[in-house]
């Protein structure tokens, strides 16, 4: 039987080692920088564009790939041999990636019946987005089935987890992914606050005063979520790679991690949440 192939979309931001060990295919999101557009982590990477957004004067703006970007995807997997494939996108609410691979699996269905391709919205983005990916990836490497692999991943999307901080909020607010944060907007300078995704949508967690009370509180509601569980954690940030080190310390003197990995996310991404970001994707793991 031929494995699953494991689809999904450059916003994930799994480390490039871990695409390449599980066999992990990726979409890349379009970047509009001026008169420019970039393929994000293509045509785009990390460092480059972190140096440019950090004394940039505007905003880019960003774009889900089109059916025409998942059709040629789905097609390339099936030319490799692949009959059945999982197509793992960023929520709904905030772009049009799962409508558009929606409308490349009708595409493919016309031209290719036989091939079975399952489309999930996992209601969330970056690394939680990215674990439910990951876990798909290793459940394909070990033979399971299609069926099996998307009941594994749908039973992510309720305990799946993000939890940032940042010095501001206006990347989000600027790029009108701000959801029910708004009101955070209005706050007085040096405070930090906390967002998270529920359901698809950016909400408020908390106000912090300083960095490392904003970390603390990120360790106190991995904990009351765990609690005597075991977690999976990716530390997430842009261009704050030092402060990880100090998230992680403090989640794991609460919480028992099975798993954790450092990832910097894509420049898709790091747009919206802009420089310094620092936070972390998590989830209990069943027993």
């Amino acid at each position: 039987m031929t494995q699953v192939a494991v689809l999904t979309d450059s916003c994930a931001s799994i480390p490039e080692e871990m695409l390449k060990q599980l066999s992990i295919h990726t979409v890349a999101y379009y970047i509009h920088r001026g008169g420019e557009v970039l393929r994000d982590l293509v045509t785009i990477q990390r460092e480059e564009f972190l140096r440019w957004l950090i004394t940039a004067h505007f905003l880019p703006t960003t774009a889900s790939p089109g059916p025409g970007d998942y059709f040629e995807a789905y097609k390339e997997l099936t030319e490799e041999g692949a009959s059945d494939i999982i197509s793992i996108h960023m929520t709904s609410d905030a772009s049009g990636a799962y409508q558009a691979a929606r409308v490349a699996q009708t595409m493919m269905k016309e031209e290719n019946p036989d091939v079975r391709i399952e489309v999930i919205d996992t209601r969330t983005a970056a690394l939680s987005q990215g674990w439910m990916v990951i876990e798909a990836a290793r459940a394909a490497l070990s033979g399971l089935s299609l069926e099996n692999i998307t009941a594994r991943v749908k039973r992510m999307i309720p305990i799946s987890h993000m939890i940032q901080t940042a010095d501001t909020l206006k990347y989000l607010y600027m790029g009108g992914r701000i959801g029910k944060a708004q009101h955070l907007m209005g706050s007085m300078l040096n405070i930090k606050p906390l967002i998270g995704l529920e359901d698809g949508v950016i909400v408020p967690l908390g106000r912090a005063h300083s960095r490392g009370q904003a970390y603390q509180m990120m360790a106190d509601m991995v904990a009351e979520t765990v609690g005597k569980g075991k977690a999976r954690i990716a530390y997430v940030h842009v261009g704050a790679q030092r402060e990880l080190d100090r998230i992680k310390k403090m989640v794991e003197s609460k919480v028992v991690v099975v798993e954790s990995l450092f990832a910097e996310l894509s420049p898709a991404l790091a747009i919206h949440t802009g420089p310094g970001m620092a936070g972390l994707c998590y989830y209990k793991v069943e027993d």
